[in-house]
């Protein structure tokens, strides 16, 4: 049987078919194996339509993969689109939906670029200057705006009846943009999905019965409307399938909320706790690092492979010092015969790369740092994609930006002019260049050209294949031309490998009916990650970038305390931040195979503004399991002790974690009473009575307590124990506003 391969526990996860089961998958545990393993005992065992199953996956390469896997395990025609992220089901759904809330199939999906291109306009046109207000501040206000999805029926839907104090809102008015050129943004497809299933009784009930199975990858990184999403899929078979490492969740920051995974009222728990990555040095640093964060599911990974290399933890003088330690060992491991991509530098944060990227310089190593810009946010990517993107679908954002890429001088007072025109007759700016060029004697050679040129291509769509309509775009165009000169190189390269990736992607989609609407649409899903090239270079990256990724030896660099463990992340969470560090910790440990190195050095940290000293972090390793490098005096691991107990006292101090919600009833801590529950409130609040499981009742202060939001699970305990009285109600009510 296919399955003989899978361990006891991943073969209880694959077989666990029906119901809520819930998978805690710890790092290396093989959980896309499991993914991919029911999907196929689900088709292949069980005789279930592919068709009938959603595999929900965090990122497009996830998905990728895999469909690749799948694709090994059952014939090829199982393997389908329901396979993909939560975005990619959205655009699914709503280019069967979307019509009931007035747009076409085929909308566009505009990204943060284009949102602050319509941003700025907003800005322009009430004549707010940058010092009052950026387009940064406006998206910022405009997403916390948009949250509750309400906008959507009292905006979207009336949009001929708002009245003008309400369209004096900035908000408003950037929401109106968008829909003006029927424009959609990520946050749009969730919300937009949600609201046709809570507004139209048959429809939820017809995709709720199409969706058998739904199963979920990396839940525990899903925010309060992607729960929503495949809770609602769920509710007719009540077949929902979970797979997550809460000690991984690293996003809590831009929403993700680990509670719901935490509070998931499961049928079945399974913990895969066997891992195939790692040694068990490796293994053992990262257990003793995360087993001092309280709000967790308790397991231990382990692994049935040799203990390995022990880890290196070197300190350093300075900067400098650190980062010649870890070029040196990079050229000592490429000496042994291993290869500069066996290497990986984790950081915090992006500044930290500095001191690294200047010291291998000066040793001549070949590196890459990760992410450094997405490739389809680079400016010729950008370029190529609004000429088909203004063949499809006319819009303003990308004719403003490449009605001069090349050079046509369509200055300002022409695009004023544009303005004018298209609000005077309700069309598009194209369409009034057109009106232009066409009543215009004699006509601007490079403006009548162009609007040839785009009017020719919107013929020609509908006998191109997208990459053929691309390669006619980059080479009439004068875009080739643009970047011809030795210096833009590489954007050559990268227009190249973009008609590469349209051929690809046409190829995989050889059997479906390609438009150009249609890529457009599945394109603006993609990020760098999921074309990364794979060459002989040290990667250095942020921890957040390397989720998911393994290398046979990482460095862990910038291991200072208020650098890593944050201090401003502390500051502004206090212990659910540093429980967050921890987190972030555990997952940079977990990405070694083979070997693993600490480096952290003395000096002046400018960005935080305090001397530095090592991270609590290393303490909280086994010290049998590292040893120590450069010269390191005992007042440094004195001082260390100081700096930590100073950011410790700021994260009890007034506002400990979730004060503001204790009230009657709540389970508490209290740093020297343990636990306990508040059973009465007096002196306006601000002291409770408290019932300690260890001592009894005691009066104390509310600013001492902290919310113990989530009871703990142990290997050894089931579900119930992390259901909570009041599940998950900020989340219901968000959702039954809509």
């Amino acid at each position: 049987m296919f399955l003989d391969d899978l361990n006891d526990k991943q073969f209880e996860a694959v077989r666990a078919t029906e119901g809520h089961v819930r998978v805690i998958a710890g790092a290396g545990s093989g959980k896309t194996r499991v993914l991919a393993y029911r999907y196929a005992y689900l088709v292949n065992e069980l005789g279930i339509d592919p068709a009938n199953i959603l595999c929900i996956t965090f990122t497009n390469k996830a998905a990728s993969e895999m469909r690749g896997r799948i694709a090994k395990l059952v014939s090829s025609e199982h393997v389908n689109d329901y396979i993909c992220t939560i975005h990619g089901f959205c655009v699914i759904f709503l280019r069967q939906e979307i019509y009931r809330l007035g747009y076409p199939k085929y909308f566009q999906i505009i990204d943060e670029e284009d949102n602050k291109a319509l941003a700025k306009e907003v800005l322009v046109e009430n004549c707010i200057s940058r010092e009052e207000k950026t387009a940064e501040e406006l998206l910022k206000d405009f997403g916390k705006w948009k949250y509750p999805g309400t906008y959507v029926s009292n905006y979207l839907l009336t949009s001929s009846v708002i009245s003008e104090e309400v369209r004096n809102d900035l908000n408003v008015q950037l929401l109106l943009k968008q829909h003006k050129y029927l424009a959609l943004d990520f946050h749009d497809l969730i919300y937009f999905t949600l609201f046709i299933l809570k507004t139209n009784e048959d429809v939820c009930k017809r995709w709720q019965r199409t969706m058998n199975y739904v199963m979920v990858d990396e839940a525990q990184d899903c925010n309060d409307l992607e729960w929503a999403v495949f809770e609602t899929l769920s509710e007719f078979y009540h077949n929902l399938f979970i797979v997550g490492d809460p000690d991984q969740s690293i996003y809590e920051w831009r929403g993700s909320r680990m509670e719901s995974f935490l509070r998931f009222k499961s049928d079945k728990d399974i913990i895969l706790d066997r891992n195939y990555r790692s040694t068990s040095t490796i293994l053992d640093a990262a257990n003793s690092i995360i087993a001092n964060n309280i709000i967790r599911i308790k397991k231990n990974l382990y692994t049935l492979s040799n203990p390995g290399t022990i880890i290196t933890h070197f300190h350093g003088k300075n900067e400098q010092e650190e980062s010649d330690w870890i070029s040196k060992r990079i050229l000592k491991i490429k000496a042994d015969g291993g290869e500069f991509s066996d290497n990986a530098i984790l950081i915090r944060a992006s500044y930290l790369s500095r001191s690294i990227e200047q010291s291998f310089l000066r040793h001549n190593i070949s590196y890459v740092v990760w992410g450094g810009i997405r490739f389809f946010e680079r400016r010729e990517i950008k370029d190529a994609l609004s000429y088909l993107r203004l063949i499809a679908f006319d819009d303003d954002v990308s004719f403003k930006r490449i009605a001069n890429v090349p050079s046509r001088k369509i200055g300002k007072v022409m695009m004023k002019t544009l303005s004018g025109i298209a609000d005077e007759y309700h069309c598009s700016l194209f369409a009034a260049l057109k009106f232009m060029n066409d009543h215009q004697s004699p006509k601007k050679d490079a403006v009548n050209q162009f609007v040839t040129l785009i009017s020719d291509l919107r013929d020609l769509q509908r006998t191109f294949t997208v990459s053929d309509l691309l390669n006619y775009v980059m080479k009439e165009s004068g875009l080739l031309n643009c970047y011809r000169d030795d210096t833009e190189e590489e954007r050559l390269e990268n227009l190249n490998e973009l008609l590469n990736s349209v051929k690809l992607y046409e190829e995989d989609h050889r059997e479906d009916e390609i438009s150009l609407e249609s890529y457009l649409q599945d394109i603006a899903l993609y990020t760098n990650a999921d074309y990364s090239k794979n060459k002989n270079q040290v990667k250095i990256m942020t921890i957040h970038q390397a989720k998911g990724l393994e290398f046979p030896n990482v460095f862990i660099s910038g291991l200072s305390e208020g650098v890593f463990p944050n201090r401003r992340s502390v500051r502004e969470r206090k212990r659910k931040g540093m429980e967050e560090e921890r987190r972030l910790m555990y997952v940079a440990v977990t990405r070694a195979v083979k070997s693993l190195f600490l480096t952290e050095s003395e000096g002046f940290s400018v960005h935080g503004g305090f001397n530095k000293y090592p991270s609590r972090f290393l303490r909280e390793i086994q010290q049998n399991l590292f040893v120590t490098e450069g010269m390191i005096d005992e007042d440094v691991w004195r001082n260390a002790e100081a700096f930590r107990h100073s950011l410790d006292i700021e994260i009890n101090t007034k506002t400990g974690v979730g004060s503001d919600k204790i009230n009657v009833g709540a389970m508490v801590i209290h740093d020297h009473f343990g636990e306990g529950v508040v059973t009465k409130m007096y002196n306006d609040d601000q002291y409770c009575e408290v019932d300690f499981q260890q001592i009894g009742v005691r009066f104390v202060s509310r600013n001492k307590l902290s919310l113990k939001e989530l009871m703990e699970l142990s290997d050894s305990e089931n579900s119930s124990s992390l259901a909570i009285p009041n599940y998950l109600k900020e989340i219901e009510d968000r959702i039954n506003s809509l």
